[in-house]
Formats: C-alpha cells, structure tokens, sequence
C-alpha cells in the first residue's frame, strides 16, 4: 500500500501556518497576500513525502482552494487560534506544526505537538 490509499489514521499531519511561513521570506508577498498563498499551497503540493498537509490560511488569503496533496483550511477568525485547534484535535495522529511563531509554538506544545520552523519547509533565497 503507497501513502496516497494509506487510511487517515495512520498519515502523519503537517500543520503549516500559512501567514508566518509566507511572512518569513521577503518576496514582495504582502502586496498579494492571496497570491503569496497560492504559491505556498503549490510548493507545498511539490514536496512529494507521506503526511497529510493542511495549509491554514487568514485573512486576505481565506478561500485559497485545496489542491491533491494540500487541504487549505481557511481560519473563520484568528489563523492561530484555528491551528491550536487542529493541532489538538490531530495530535494523537503525529502532528507537526509549522510556524516560528513563540506563542502559537507553546499553544500547540501543550497537546504534545511537534514545532519545527518555515524553512522545513520553505527554502530562504
């Protein structure tokens, strides 16, 4: 059996904090920050691996639409307050979020969740 008919249940989770990863590069991105979005979700659909990838978005980027490899979840409120609820909802699954946020790290640590930083999975130019 491959990762793409792997059940759920036994995929790892990728949590990717999709205003800090974008924020963490330079590029230009807060003059379209749906499109900076955009671009994230697809270098994310690229990265090939097993995990289940879910891309939270905020503000300006919400209605980014989910690709194969990417489910772009589109925070109703505060992008951290929507991951800190993923987090505790996947953390029994093996959860990793993504973020060099302090606070949102501590959040998520708390349900024994994984932190590692944007360029895990977003390389620096």
């Amino acid at each position: 059996m491959n990762a793409e008919d792997a059940p759920d249940a036994v995929r790892n989770v990728l949590i990717v904090d999709g205003a800090n990863v974008v924020g963490s590069v330079p590029d230009g991105w807060w003059r379209d920050r749906r499109g900076a979005a955009v671009r994230l979700r697809d270098l994310l659909a690229g990265r090939g691996g097993d995990e289940e990838i879910v891309l939270v978005v905020e503000g300006a980027a919400r209605g980014v639409g989910s690709v194969p490899g990417v489910r772009v979840d589109s925070a109703p409120g505060s992008g951290d307050d929507r991951i800190v609820e993923l987090a505790a909802a996947y953390a029994e699954r093996g959860c990793v979020v993504v973020t060099a946020d302090r606070e949102l790290r501590e959040r998520v640590r708390a349900y024994g969740v994984e932190c590692v930083g944007p360029r895990a999975v977003r390389p620096v130019n």
